[in-house]
């Protein structure tokens, strides 16, 4: 049976420390995308998971509604704020992300294989990364900066072209070293309260923190609209807010340590899909 590590019942005094398994449901998006919530665990985390979960499992009833009908999904306002910046020019070049890449919908999978290797940058680089060198390079505009509007807001629309397809993040090759980072930044204990991701994503997903469930911690529906700060929330911020809670030092949104641990903790989903922008808590 999993259990809470000791330091983590020792600062959360208001635990219950009472199991929860996820729901037994299914997710379909807008009565027509069916969304894979739940498989066998990929060969590289086979030996710490049977099966990988979307934190869709361990949300409440309605949160989970929420999620499954565009109408009701708050996030999907954002998206369409992407979609107009997809057809407006901005740069010294006069174009716009639709005079490359025509409709939205041609951009259909991408999300599911990022974080990547780019052979011409020689770096793993994440949607947001590859975002910016379009916007510099392509259409002589300003960079987005890190999760911020309207770089989140464009990930998550390119995520929603994309939802029901399985993430599918490569790993071997040069983006092997990278990670290598990944993975050990996930498994190292940090801060004054000596946790790593693992303790609660791995060790203790399922459990009840005060009034929340424990997940696995997968990212494969980021974007996330969360309720508790009513916007669009980036992997990377949600990273740092982590890293904030084991009261340690943290890394900035778009940092090569936050890219690794993007990396990393992508693959721990693949074969989940890609359902952002998702609602959780």
């Amino acid at each position: 049976m999993r259990k809470l590590t000791g330091a983590l019942v020792a600062t959360l005094l208001t635990t219950t420390g009472a199991f929860a398994d996820p729901v037994d449901d299914n997710l379909v998006i807008n009565e027509e995308t069916a969304i894979v919530t739940r498989t066998a665990a990929p060969a590289h985390v086979s030996d710490a998971l049977d099966e990988v979960m979307s934190g869709w499992l361990f949300r409440g009833t309605e949160t989970r509604a929420m999620q499954a009908d565009d109408f009701d999904n708050p996030g999907m306002i954002f998206v369409e704020q992407a979609q107009d910046a997809w057809v407006t020019a901005d740069g010294t070049e006069g174009k716009s992300c639709a005079s490359c890449h025509n409709d939205m919908e041609s951009m259909a999978g991408v999300k599911a294989s990022y974080p990547k290797w780019n052979e011409a940058a020689g770096e793993v680089r994440t949607l947001q990364m590859q975002m910016n060198d379009c916007r510099t390079n392509r259409m002589g505009a300003e960079a987005w900066g890190y999760d911020k509007t309207p770089a989140i807001n464009m990930e998550a629309a390119l995520a929603s072209v994309s939802r029901g397809m399985p993430v599918n993040v490569a790993i071997d090759g040069p983006a092997q070293s990278t990670w290598e980072l990944g993975k050990e930044l996930y498994y190292t204990r940090t801060g004054q309260l000596e946790l790593s991701c693992a303790n609660c994503h791995e060790d203790s997903y399922g459990m009840m923190i005060r009034a929340d469930h424990l997940s696995q911690g997968q990212v494969n529906g980021f974007p996330v609209y969360r309720l508790k700060n009513t916007k669009l929330n980036g992997v990377h911020s949600r990273f740092k807010g982590c890293v904030r809670d084991t009261r340690a030092e943290t890394y900035s949104p778009g940092s090569p340590e936050f890219v690794a641990l993007e990396l990393y903790v992508a693959s721990r989903g693949n074969g989940l899909s890609v359902e952002g922008p998702s609602v959780r808590n």
